[in-house]
């Protein structure tokens, strides 16, 4: 290309905002939203989260080293539902990076794509702890919503850089049907389409149809190894877990936390254990960065098992990537 031409086409890239694929760079504010970016954009981008996996992400502190990684993005993408909202605004800020600014092509809020749970009904104050006035932000645990946000990346990838545009949205389908494959096995797939047996764990239907003579034994994957325990009682740490639970059929009894982000009391403890034994609890879910004194203390108390499990890719070295964490949680919440 003659310098002029080459000139020409830079001025006009800068002009309408549309990335070449193969210099895209992505930043993701969660680690779990990485993994989904790195399966979709494949080559054609370089990912970097600004959560490892190992920390609360409500407790983040923005770092020069984030805002440098937002200067040069092409695409941020973000958990949304406030998640973010006591380090996000900073980064983006000082990026000084028009192109990944809300509402612009370069900004995705993932939560759009999402199916969300725990929205109040009622003004949420400070009284009523860590509570997220647009709904819960840990849906990402919830593997339907991630084969949705999957989509939603693809589409935006397309957007940016459409000369790749079908590359982006094959690696969303293909990673969607290897969550659909991990959810319900091959065999099922056969029977059904994956999006009638989302539909049939969503509203429940899918107990009766395991249990029809017909279709038994053909279920496996995630669903399988979860279906008998559908109905049971759990407790949990902090509210991280309620887009799990609800996929999945189990009910969650109580959290540690009186109130998100508010430490449990001895009384509160006490107040659980009595419950949780006549419930007959017999899982507690926390993640791993929370202290385990509570969650100990209420399994001698009740016999329940504590799972202290990954909530995010990277958090334990078994969660890699996103199918990986997913396998994480099913397996050591079934274990017996």
């Amino acid at each position: 290309m003659r310098p002029t031409a080459m000139l020409a086409a830079v001025v006009a890239l800068a002009l309408t905002g549309t990335a070449t694929a193969a210099g895209l760079k992505i930043v993701t504010t969660t680690s779990d939203l990485a993994a989904i970016a790195k399966a979709v954009a494949g080559d054609r981008a370089e990912v970097h989260s600004i959560c490892t996996g190992k920390e609360d992400p409500h407790m983040l502190q923005a770092k020069p080293s984030c805002i440098l990684l937002a200067r040069n993005a092409d695409l941020w993408i973000r958990i949304g539902l406030e998640l973010e909202i006591g380090w996000e605004p900073p980064i983006l800020d000082g990026s000084r990076n028009p192109r990944i600014r809300e509402g612009a092509r370069g900004h995705l809020d993932a939560a759009e794509s999402a199916l969300i749970l725990d929205v109040p009904t009622s003004r949420v104050t400070r009284a009523l702890g860590d509570v997220h006035p647009q709904g819960n932000p840990h849906y990402w645990l919830d593997p339907l919503n991630g084969r949705r946000i999957a989509g939603a990346m693809g589409e935006r990838l397309a957007e940016i850089a459409p000369a790749d545009a079908a590359l982006f949205r094959a690696n969303a389908t293909a990673f969607q049907q290897a969550v659909d494959e991990r959810m319900f096995g091959a065999e099922l797939l056969k029977a059904l389409p994956a999006d009638r047996l989302w539909a049939m764990t969503e509203d429940g239907s899918i107990t009766a149809f395991l249990a029809d003579p017909a279709n038994q034994g053909r279920a496996a994957g995630w669903l399988a190894t979860m279906q008998p325990l559908r109905g049971q009682q759990i407790l949990t740490y902090h509210r991280s877990w309620v887009y799990f639970a609800h996929r999945f059929g189990l009910v969650i009894a109580a959290e540690i936390e009186p109130k998100p982000g508010v430490p449990p009391s001895g009384a509160h403890l006490r107040q659980i254990a009595e419950s949780a034994r006549q419930q007959g609890v017999r899982v507690i879910l926390q993640e791993p960065f929370y202290s385990r004194k509570a969650a100990d203390r209420l399994a001698v108390e009740t016999g329940a098992r504590v799972v202290a499990v990954a909530n995010s890719v990277g958090g334990q070295p078994e969660a890699s990537d996103y199918l990986a964490l997913m396998d994480l949680i099913v397996k050591r919440t079934a274990e017996k």
